[in-house]
């Protein structure tokens, strides 16, 4: 006898992509989202959304409770060092969420565009380069690459030749950007070193490039157009900004 369908409802998608769908949903979702790419489409953004903030505030979870406010600590102080304590506490946060706390939010809250940018392809780049099954969503081979991802971020996109520079692209994914949908390229030379392109809606003024390096990698960003990009890849300077340039000069064709 066949079972009877059943849909299958955000919820459960959501609860799928968390790992907390009861095991006899998981076949049916599957299927579902075979047949169904929009919801597939969702789903792989989500999880892309989840892995970013884990791959840049996972840390945080991992910090340890600064000895002073120890439970057992706080619990065999007298009396009246708790209630001072807590009166501290609770002063701190209405004033501005606590001295600690705010210079963390506001060094992890750039207002920059470049900089939020920046901050925003270089963590792509660094979570995806490092992935050895699935480094890409969609390969270079499928034809609708270009136009699923050029539909997504609102313009036309395209693939830059990169070649010349020994790099060969691999294909590409959906993220979830600043402001709106991000589309990332990767590409890879030979020997396994791997450059991406990011690019997504960002309402600021037109800038030329930029060049920063974090460590061993290195950005090089710009706005054109409302909408902003970056190549991330090793940190050497003239290349980066000569696959910068080449790739602003293809993607400007029209």
């Amino acid at each position: 006898m066949t079972e009877p369908f059943i849909p299958v409802t955000e919820d459960e998608l959501h609860a799928y992509v968390d790992g907390e769908l009861p095991a006899d949903r998981i076949k049916a979702v599957e299927a579902w989202l075979e047949t169904h790419p929009e919801d597939a489409e969702r789903v792989e953004a989500w999880r892309a959304m989840g892995q970013a903030l884990h791959a840049r505030y996972g840390g945080v979870v991992e910090e340890s409770v600064p000895r002073r406010l120890e439970l057992d600590r706080l619990v065999s102080a007298p009396r009246r060092w708790i209630f001072a304590a807590v009166a501290a506490t609770l002063l701190a946060f209405v004033i501005g969420g606590g001295v600690g706390w705010s210079v963390r939010t506001v060094a992890a809250a750039p207002t920059d565009p470049l900089e939020l940018l920046r901050r925003e392809a270089i963590t792509a780049h660094k979570l995806y380069t490092g992935e050895v099954r699935h480094p890409i969503e969609v390969a270079a081979t499928e034809a609708h690459l270009i136009p699923w991802l050029s539909r997504r971020i609102g313009t036309t996109l395209r693939a830059p030749d990169l070649s010349t520079f020994d790099l060969k692209l691999l294909g590409g994914r959906l993220l979830p950007g600043i402001t709106a949908p991000a589309a990332l390229y990767m590409y890879e030379n030979p020997a396994g070193e791997r450059v991406t392109l990011y690019a997504t809606p960002l309402r600021a003024a037109a800038s030329g490039f930029i060049y920063k390096a974090d460590n061993l990698v290195a950005s090089v960003e710009w706005i054109a157009e409302n909408y902003g990009y970056a190549v991330s890849g090793p940190a050497d300077k003239p290349r980066l900004k000569s696959i910068a340039r080449a790739s602003y000069e293809q993607m400007e064709k029209r």
